[in-house]
This record gives C-alpha cells, sequence and structure tokens, in this order.
C-alpha cells in the first residue's frame, strides 16, 4: 500500500524531539522512499500551488500548537513546541526535497541560520546541503546515456547507482574509472533550470508593491543577477572549467584540496572528479575537536577565499556547509564551484579595491564613502536611514578583519547584532544597491554562519594582507 506524506507525519508519537531526531528510524526512511520516485515538477502554477500548500501546512502547525497551549502546563507547552518544530521541519523537507531548484535553496539559507530559527527546524533542514533525499536512480539513467553515450557500467569499472550526496541541483555517485581512479560523479536532475526559470517567475508578484518606489529598477536588477546566478549553477560545463581554474590557485603547502576534473567525463549536466574523503561541517562537530582545530580549518576557509578573490578574480557566494570537506589529515577539501562569480570588469575590480581599502580601516568616513557607492546612494535626506545601516552593517562583516588580535566568532552577541541589522534593512525597504549585491550579501553570510558554527578564534587579517599582495591595489 502506497505510504501518505502526510500520514507519516500525523503519526509521529508525543515524544521529545531528541528521541525522534530525523537523523533516521521509520518515518523518514518511508519519506525518503517518496521523495526518491518523484521527478522534480517544472511547471510554475505547479510549483506555486505546492509552495502556497506549504505555507498552509506550516501555518496550521503552529496554529494548532497555540491553541493547545492553552490547556497544557510549562513542560507540555514545552514538548509540544519542540514536535512542532520537527513535524514542521519535516514538511518542509518533504516539499523542498520534491521541488528541489531554488526553493530548496531557500532551505539551505535557513539552515545556516543556528540559533535563530529554532534548533529542531534547522537541524532537519541542514540536511538539504549535502543529504537531501537523492532521485532513485532510474530518472537520471536517460541522462547518464544522452550525455554520456552509453550505459554508466559500460563507461566506468564500477559504479554506485546510490547516490551518496544530493542537494538541490543535482546528486552525487561513486564511481571508478578503468584507470582505478576513485572518482565522484555529479549528475544534475532532470528539467532543474526549468524550475529556477519558473521559480524566479513566481517570485516577480511578490515584488510588485515595490513598483511605485524609486528603486523598483534597481531591485529587478538585483533579482535578475540572482537569478541568473542560480541558474549558472545548472551549467556544469562552465563549472567544470571554474573548477579546473580554482585547482590551479592552490599548492600542496596550503593544505586546500581543489578535486581533478576528468572532462572526457564531464559535460554541460555532469562533472566526474576526483573523489574526496572528509566530514561536512555538523559530522566534523559531532567529533568535538579541539579549538587549535577549529581555528585550523577557519584559517584555511579564509585562505581558500581570500586566494579565490584576491589572486583569482574570482568570488564563490555559494557558501555552506555542503561545499567544504574537513579531510583526516586537517587538509580543506574545496568541492562545488556552480555559482562563482567572476570578477572580469576593471571596473568591478577597482570597487573591490576601494571596498576592501576602506573595510580594512574600520573607520566610519571611509566606509561611508563606499558604502554610497556601492549601495547607490547619496546624501539626499531620504538616504540617510539607508546609509547608516549599511555603513554599520559593514562595519560589523568585516569587524573581524579590523580588530586588533584574534576574533571571536562565536560570539553569540556579534551574530545577533548581524541579523538585527538584516532585519532593519528589510523592515526599512533598503533595497537599493549594486545589482550583485543579493549575491555578495549571500557570501558574507555563508562564511559568517559557516565561521559562527565553529566556534573560531582567530585573527584572519593578516593572511587577507598576504593574499592582497598580487592585487596592485595600493595602501593594502
Amino acid at each position: 500500500m502506497a505510504v501518505n506524506v502526510a500520514e507519516l507525519i500525523d503519526a509521529l508519537p508525543e515524544v521529545d524531539q531528541d528521541e525522534a531526531t530525523p537523523s533516521g528510524g521509520v518515518v523518514t526512511e518511508a519519506l525518503a522512499t517518496i521523495l526518491s520516485d518523484r521527478p522534480v515538477p517544472t511547471g510554475s502554477m505547479r510549483r506555486l500551488s505546492l509552495l502556497g500548500g506549504l505555507q498552509a501546512k506550516i501555518a496550521v502547525a503552529y496554529g494548532f500548537h497555540w491553541l493547545r497551549g492553552w490547556f497544557q502546563d510549562a513542560d507540555q507547552r514545552e514538548r509540544d513546541l519542540k514536535e512542532t518544530h520537527f513535524k514542521t521541519a519535516l514538511k518542509m523537507l518533504d516539499s523542498m526535497g520534491y521541488l528541489r531548484g531554488a526553493v530548496m535553496k531557500v532551505g539551505q539559507t535557513l539552515a545556516n541560520f543556528p540559533d535563530v530559527a529554532p534548533d529542531g527546524l534547522v537541524q532537519t533542514l541542514d540536511k538539504l546541503h549535502f543529504q537531501a533525499q537523492p532521485m532513485h536512480f532510474s530518472l537520471l539513467r536517460e541522462t547518464v546515456i544522452n550525455e554520456l553515450g552509453d550505459e554508466p557500467h559500460n563507461l566506468f569499472a564500477e559504479f554506485d547507482e546510490t547516490a551518496f550526496a544530493a542537494a538541490s541541483l543535482g546528486q552525487v555517485h561513486r564511481a571508478r574509472l578503468k584507470t582505478g581512479q576513485q572518482v565522484a560523479v555529479k549528475i544534475q536532475y532532470p528539467g532543474i533550470a526549468r524550475t529556477i526559470r519558473s521559480d524566479f517567475r513566481n517570485l516577480v508578484p511578490l515584488l510588485l508593491p515595490s513598483r511605485l518606489t524609486g528603486d523598483w529598477q534597481n531591485l529587478k536588477d538585483q533579482v535578475e543577477f540572482a537569478r541568473r546566478g542560480i541558474e549558472m549553477e545548472t551549467d556544469y560545463t562552465r563549472e567544470a572549467e571554474t573548477q579546473m581554474r580554482v585547482r590551479r590557485l592552490f599548492f600542496e603547502e596550503d593544505g586546500i584540496v581543489v578535486p581533478q576534473v576528468y572532462p572526457e567525463f564531464s559535460t554541460d549536466r555532469i562533472i566526474t572528479m576526483d573523489y574526496l574523503e572528509g566530514d561536512h561541517l555538523d559530522a566534523l562537530l559531532a567529533k568535538n575537536p579541539s579549538q587549535d582545530e577549529r581555528n585550523d580549518y577557519a584559517l584555511k576557509l579564509t585562505r581558500a577565499g581570500s586566494r579565490m578573490v584576491y589572486h583569482g578574480r574570482m568570488n564563490n557566494v555559494d557558501v555552506h556547509a555542503g561545499n567544504y570537506l574537513f579531510m583526516p589529515d586537517g587538509r580543506l577539501g574545496l568541492i562545488d564551484f556552480g555559482c562563482v562569480i567572476r570578477i572580469e570588469s576593471d571596473a568591478m575590480w577597482e570597487l573591490y579595491g576601494r571596498l576592501h581599502r576602506a573595510m580594512m580601516t574600520g573607520e566610519d568616513s571611509s566606509i561611508r564613502e563606499v558604502m554610497m557607492e556601492w549601495q547607490q546612494l547619496t546624501d539626499s535626506p531620504s538616504d540617510a536611514e539607508h546609509l547608516r545601516l549599511s555603513t554599520e552593517f559593514g562595519k560589523l562583516v568585516w569587524k573581524p578583519y579590523y580588530s586588533p588580535g584574534p576574533f571571536d566568532y562565536g560570539d553569540r552577541e556579534y551574530l545577533q547584532r548581524g541579523i538585527d541589522l538584516m532585519a532593519e534593512h528589510m523592515k526599512n525597504r533598503c533595497t537599493r544597491s549594486h545589482p550583485t549585491n543579493l549575491m555578495q550579501a549571500r557570501w558574507h553570510v555563508g562564511w559568517w554562519m559557516m565561521f559562527y558554527r565553529l566556534g573560531a578564534i582567530i585573527d584572519p587579517a593578516p593572511i587577507v594582507n598576504e593574499e592582497t599582495t598580487v592585487t596592485g591595489w595600493e595602501g593594502c
């Protein structure tokens, strides 16, 4: 008999979340079976309908929790709230796992905010980074044959049809080349590029209230840049080329590894690369690493991001726990380059230089000046609040770089202030900015959350200053 997702969720027992963790168990195994057999819906109306249904489910879940609270004592309310978080997360995992694409990226973003969204919800949605439910291989077999020209078992010495990782746009299978090399084969979900266009088409009506403001064209430009950026992630030929460029930036002494790409087994929708052994962030933290280990990885992350920007003139704006591997020998693995902005314009590169110089000083006047240019603001009183918030946020983000000595990224107050400032930006509709701003913000927030979760206590400035020596920027 077919299993219904709603029945599974309703059947969850009244237990503490600690006893019902979604890392395994009958419920999530059955849910996984359902998700694996469903192709991605691509039509705009179908996706909008499913997303609307998800919103209704969440509203009802928390509405019933509120009503039940009238008749419960404090302990019962706390247990009920934990259960509600867990059930809601399963509903979101189901819907986002089915929709995939840009909608799943929203779930990934939410999972980047520990201590902000409820723990139970975040811990479950964190699976969307690299442990989303993969599709059954029967739905991908045709893609492999069309792209590589033959059955995978004829192309590779070994090929595991069960994916070991899956995310918003594709899933990854282990294989072995006939030369003996262990590889990871990333295969794009069928129709995923169309889903991104559908999701952004559905986004436009939500932005219509902004049409009456003077920032409408600027907001449209930012959303269009974001759409192109996420759609760019479906071009695996471009990603493979970027990965090979990034690989050339690092050396053995850096302790940073970028897998080799095998072009003969890579196409527009498939990338074959070396398989790297290592833990994602949650698995690393579960081992309770020492502060020195945390700090060493944070320094390598700093060098990796700085090397890409200052040496390679590339900015990987898709920073989240699923794109990094913490290897057993202490090295850091970089494994995803789908959303990398290439800084090819000299004017944009010069703006990066002015932004870098201002932010590394921490001086209000310097930051205010560059923020006026970056946010496309003026001295007009109508821009005063936007300028204040942008200047304060810029100072906060770059505080670890201009503060003397090691900086504690695990400071909860530091994180909360950043979240409060982002909320104030939205509340005051401070949307005007450089067209790349939405993607750049994604980069900043991603790094911020990675370092927060690591609990790193480091001084990143010496590494950044060392890496900027190749830029030719004066005063760095």
